[in-house]
């Protein structure tokens, strides 16, 4: 019955998993069936879960709340990175029983019952799961610089029954748990959960070292909650990089404990700021899912929320009109030669990064958008003139970048430090690019490592439009209809369209540590949240873990992606991830080669 509903439903059958895409996927079209009683076998000891007890995963996550803080303090054994397997093992089967999916949307339309096995047939169940972690892990495993960590795994199914994990990391376990779930489907009867792709044999490991998404959140607020949620959605798409653009010219909405003022006046509302428990439960939470939180403190310029409290530090604080000083109000930049904004950000960054040190290897300190206009009203510069300005802001730069290496971290920049303000920057130094290709190929030309995402293809707030209001003269008129200056929206085929290599000679490839997609949140919120960043940024994912041209050199195809990336939708929406949808049911009912040109 199988066999034969497999050559007559052929466009059905085809493999289907996995989002991202692996290096290598080889499968057949037998079934196998996994239950909950499934023995997991970590090396060579036994992983207890049991599906029944709902809050197993609560107290799993708080055993793992200190990981770091053990490595920091010089303990190099495995149990830290076994509460990691042991942690992701639990989710991953919590996600298989009780989350899974019942693919009626990806077969032809009233087929599900050819496409599933019989429910009450012979089944082959996996009994035993053995996952071998081949290599150690150590303080460099869940916060690395990029490339210290294999991120590489293999899975086999048999017909058998019998399924393997292998990996070096628990990184790499992480990995291959996130994929060895999305091979099985649940029975629409209730029989349980089966894979009708044995034997199957995965080999897989990641193109880039960082693959990123950025969030904006002082544009808007966004609660802890929704910080997690989309922490759980990265880490489904395999990115490891969580990059948080904390600080704006809008508000502060971190709380740092030596500066309490800072938030106090800069957050929105008293309570919308992140605690320092807040902060570590974040970064934690992230490093539990091979994810690393990289927190961004933007400066010299979009620093006006600190002239809320200090107001003697800012040049330009709310200077209008605003579009002479700033790129949005209100405007503000630190002043660039007052030794009280040095003791200011030493006190700052003396609080800051021994919490961030711990859970992360990176510290962000900005440096887009700087307005020379703003330094005319600096009583300590007095004039827009870049000859005079770009030995000041490398003053601060080189404060900034000593006081973090001396945390022991590694300083990002955007790219304008190094291009535009053509600043003098240090080897270790990585430059985020945002505005062209042109651009990345310009920043490895200098010997830097770079982060690839440009706006016309990986800004994810593009195309809702101005979020400025026009009278009805001249303004209206110049701006109407009224887009925004990054419009249209970038939807994901666009995204997936993107080569971070694009552009970059080829002996120069290896400076592109990999990019991040953006989401800047004028115009988001917790409410449209998860529909802002998905599908578009797995799209983007895929390009990071995959490449963007496959085995053969092709670039990858939208047709052969469409069918993954929405089952990936569907998986993530039963995740409790509200994404949007990748295509039309009609559409995914055919496997997208109807909706296809």
């Amino acid at each position: 019955m199988w066999l034969s509903a497999c050559l007559l439903l052929s466009c059905i059958c085809q493999v289907r998993a996995v989002w991202p895409a692996p290096q290598s996927f080889s499968s057949g079209n037998s079934v196998v069936w996994i239950r909950p009683d499934v023995h997991v076998i970590y090396n060579s000891g036994n992983v207890w879960w049991n599906p029944l007890l709902d809050n197993f995963l609560e107290s799993q996550t708080e055993q793992v709340l200190d990981v770091q803080s053990s490595y920091s303090r010089g303990r190099r054994d495995s149990t830290s990175g076994q509460s990691i397997v042991h942690q992701g093992v639990a989710r991953a089967l919590s996600t298989l029983f009780k989350q899974n999916l019942v693919p009626w949307k990806l077969v032809p339309r009233n087929q599900l019952a050819e496409f599933e096995p019989a429910a009450n047939s012979k089944k082959t169940y996996i009994s035993t799961l053995t996952i071998s972690q081949t290599g150690a892990d150590n303080s460099s495993t869940f916060k690395p610089l990029a490339g210290q960590v294999d991120e590489s795994y293999t899975v086999s199914i048999g017909t058998d029954g019998a399924a393997k994990i292998s990996a070096v990391s628990a990184v790499g376990v992480l990995r291959a748990m996130e994929t060895f779930i999305q091979l099985f489907y649940e029975h629409s009867s209730g029989a349980g959960a089966y894979s009708n792709l044995a034997p199957v044999l995965i080999t897989d490991a990641p193109k880039f070292q960082h693959r990123g998404l950025n969030l904006d959140v002082s544009r808007n607020w966004f609660p802890v909650k929704d910080i997690l949620r989309t922490i759980d959605a990265i880490s489904m798409n395999k990115f490891n990089r969580f990059h948080i653009h904390m600080t704006d010219a809008q508000s502060w909405p971190m709380d740092i404990p030596a500066l309490p003022e800072l938030s106090a006046k800069g957050a929105y509302q008293t309570g919308l700021s992140y605690t320092p428990s807040d902060i570590q439960k974040i970064q934690t939470y992230a490093n539990a899912r091979g994810i690393e939180v990289i927190i961004e403190f933007d400066m010299p310029g979009h620093t006006t929320s600190i002239g809320l409290s200090h107001p003697d530090l800012i040049a330009a604080f709310n200077a209008k009109p605003w579009d002479t000083y700033c790129a949005e109000p209100p405007c503000g930049s630190l002043k660039l030669n007052s030794p009280a904004v040095d003791d200011f950000l030493e006190k700052l960054f003396d609080d800051v990064l021994p919490r961030v040190a711990p859970y992360s290897t990176y510290f962000h300190t900005g440096g887009d958008e700087v307005n020379v206009n703003t330094y005319l009203l600096d009583d300590t510069v007095k004039s827009n003139d870049t000859a005079v300005l770009g030995p000041l802001i490398q003053k601060l730069v080189d404060r900034n970048h000593a006081q973090i290496r001396a945390a022991g971290l590694t300083p990002i920049v955007w790219e304008e430090m190094l291009l535009h303000w053509n600043l003098t920057l240090g080897e270790d130094v990585v430059v985020q690019a945002w505005q062209s290709d042109e651009n990345v190929a310009a920043i490895t030309a200098k010997g830097h490592k770079a982060l690839a995402g440009n706006y016309n293809y990986w800004y994810l707030d593009c195309g809702k439009g101005q979020w400025l209001n026009f009278d009805n003269g001249a303004s209206f008129q110049k701006f109407f209809p009224f887009p925004d200056y990054c419009s249209p929206s970038k939807n994901w085929r666009l995204v997936y369209s993107y080569d971070p290599l694009g552009g970059v000679p080829e002996d120069q490839t290896h400076l592109v540590l990999g990019g991040e997609v953006h989401n800047w949140s004028e115009q988001t919120d917790p409410v449209n949240l998860d529909d802002m960043l998905w599908p578009r940024a797995g799209a983007a994912a895929e390009v990071l873990w995959s490449g963007r041209q496959d085995a053969s050199g092709q670039n990858r195809s939208q047709i052969t992606a469409a069918p993954r990336l929405a089952e990936m939708r569907e998986r993530m929406v039963l995740r409790g991830i509200s994404s949007g949808p990748v295509q039309m049911v009609h559409c995914t009912q055919h496997n997208a080669t109807e909706c296809a040109l």
